[in-house]
């Protein structure tokens, strides 16, 4: 029962992660893991399922001292063999509810600066070979997560791929637009304020170096991340620095937007922590002196946004690693973005994740069960939300990609709801395909939220469970290997998104339709005719819908709430 309460505090406090728990397995040198590299020679290890794996990889020099809030540089070389057999430091964070599996409270700073790692996952025989890379990017709103969070063993066993999951630098120390930082930039790179993104870029420069010695193909990388990691997808596709790096992309539940250079440095509301208030607050004005500053006072200084993340500007129109002007806008010029082939794709009740820590939508029976306050208004509510969350990352960036003539685009939508129950509280009700579940059934491994899996991953519901993963982890992969997710192994064709009438693969279990192609463009003008007739909602329920809308939307919700006869709520 203990343990249950603490996964109900867990998903309380959660954002954009997933539990934190590493993988536990034999830390035991396997000789016939020995590697040659560019710098040195490497050992690592074979996973309890079987895979030969690497941790704590370094694709780049530690940044720190004078190398904070610089381009990434590249790593040292070693003399004799170094052992791959321990995951690398996560990098500089916050804890928050999901690091309780580690007996970690919230709000602890954890990490180190020196972080710049990457973890490989290859099936035993891959030596020699020249299999499909897959770099895979975490998720944690850009301020929270690792990469030893991700065990990609069974996914390279089972589609002949190789997994690489990176850290990249994280909260201000990754996100950082100043002036004074600028200035003092020794070269071209230096000057941007994005430097997780530069982070990225190392690791795949390093990949692409490094692969073919652990069976990679060096001209075959595809990324592939989720919310956060997603939204650093889209910003890898329109980096104009990122060229070449990568011949794939996949962007699970992620965001096409960003924030102006200025707004991240001064014109942000208070609790934006604009850098230069920051900078203010640590009394350091000059480079020199922010780069003296303890990472632990940096993170210090920022506030919380009230899930249990920093809240500070990410993806910062900085000129250098983005253009200079809103990053949704970049896909709609031709040129402009690095067109290779794309999956976009969101979970049908993303907001479900969030929802159920919203004291307004739930409440607790008997001190600690969690249920819906009203199931129709929770369910109408988050639909609606969701539904944006769609449009904004499916539908209307599919528009602009197609419309600049990029074909080879992909969409889809996560629908698997059948999570288990326990007493009064009902996983399937209240998560239903909430944001980060689709993970799970992508590297066929059923961790999410620690403890609470058990009831989530029920063994009735493990045969369509296995059915569904391994149907997505082979259209992931065959998309990896050729850049057409419906190529070969039995799979149902993956139709392009078509402009004129969606096309988007829908994923489920075989007790709700399957794996099947649904025809479908979600549009706002759709979104609010359903919302004024939807029988589920009062007068005033429609108005509340438009102000959760009003949080992340505003001038959607303007237009909305004008729609609807409801008045804007105060400031």
């Amino acid at each position: 029962m203990k343990q249950f309460l603490w996964i109900t505090a867990a998903l309380m406090l959660a954002a954009c992660g997933r539990g934190d728990a590493p993988t536990v397995a034999s830390a035991t040198p396997d000789e016939a893991t020995m590697r040659s590299l560019n710098g040195g020679e490497v050992i690592g290890l074979t996973t309890a399922a079987g895979a030969h794996s690497w941790r704590g990889l370094a694709f780049a020099a530690p940044p720190v001292g004078d190398l904070r809030w610089r381009a990434p540089r590249p790593p040292e070389g070693w003399s004799g063999r170094r052992d791959a057999t321990q995951f690398g430091e996560r990098c500089a964070q916050m804890s928050n509810g999901l690091n309780a599996s580690e007996g970690l409270e919230p709000g602890l700073f954890i990490g180190a600066e020196d972080c710049l790692t990457l973890d490989i996952y290859a099936p035993s025989d891959a030596q020699g070979k020249k299999l499909p890379v897959m770099v895979w990017i975490h998720g944690g709103s850009n301020v929270w997560g690792r990469s030893s969070s991700y065990d990609g063993s069974n996914l390279a066993l089972k589609e002949d791929v190789i997994i690489v999951p990176v850290q990249y630098r994280l909260g201000p120390l990754g996100w950082f637009g100043n002036a004074a930082i600028r200035a003092s930039a020794e070269a071209p790179e230096d000057a941007a304020a994005n430097f997780a993104l530069l982070d990225l870029m190392a690791s795949l420069k390093w990949v692409r170096e490094n692969i073919e010695a652990f069976g990679g193909d060096p001209a075959n990388i595809t990324i592939f991340g989720e919310s956060a990691g997603g939204h650093n997808v889209v910003g890898l596709l329109a980096s104009p620095l990122a060229e070449g790096l990568f011949d794939r992309a996949i962007i699970q539940s992620g965001s096409f937007d960003s924030v102006p250079l200025a707004e991240a440095e001064f014109s942000g509301a208070p609790e934006s922590n604009p850098s230069a208030v920051v900078a203010e607050r640590l009394g350091a004005g000059d480079a020199a002196a922010l780069r003296a500053i303890s990472a632990e006072a940096l993170l210090a200084a920022y506030g919380e946004n009230g899930r249990g993340r920093l809240a500070l500007a990410t993806m910062i129109e900085d000129g250098v690693t983005l253009p200079s002007y809103p990053l949704r806008d970049v896909f709609g010029v031709p040129g402009a973005f690095h067109a290779v082939p794309t999956i976009t794709g969101t979970n049908r009740d993303e907001m479900k994740f969030f929802h159920i820590a919203n004291p307004a939508l739930t409440k607790k029976i008997l001190g600690f069960f969690l249920v819906p306050r009203d199931k129709d208004y929770y369910n109408a509510v988050s639909e609606y939300l969701s539904r944006i969350w769609g449009i904004r990352s499916v539908d209307q960036p599919a528009a602009l990609m197609t419309a600049a003539g990029h074909e080879a685009l992909y969409a889809y939508r996560f629908d698997w709801d059948e999570g288990g129950r326990f007493l009064f509280t009902d996983t399937g009700q209240l998560l239903g395909a909430s944001h980060a579940m689709e993970i799970p059934f992508v590297f066929n491994r059923y961790v999410l939220f620690g403890a609470l899996d058990k009831v989530l991953f029920q063994k009735k519901t493990l045969k369509t469970r296995e059915e569904l993963a391994h149907g997505m982890g082979a259209y992931w992969a065959a998309f990896a290997r050729d850049g057409v997710p419906g190529n070969g192994g039995g799979l149902a064709e993956w139709s392009r998104w078509a402009a004129d009438g969606g096309s988007v693969m829908r994923f489920d279990s075989a007790n709700d339709g399957g794996v099947e192609m649904v025809q479908e463009v979600a549009t706002f003008d759709a979104l609010i005719a359903d919302i004024k007739t939807d029988p589920r909602l009062t007068d005033q329920e429609r108005c509340n819908v438009v102000d959760a809308v009003r949080v992340w939307l505003d001038g959607l919700a303007s237009a909305l709430g004008e729609e609807l006869g409801c008045a804007a709520s105060p400031a």
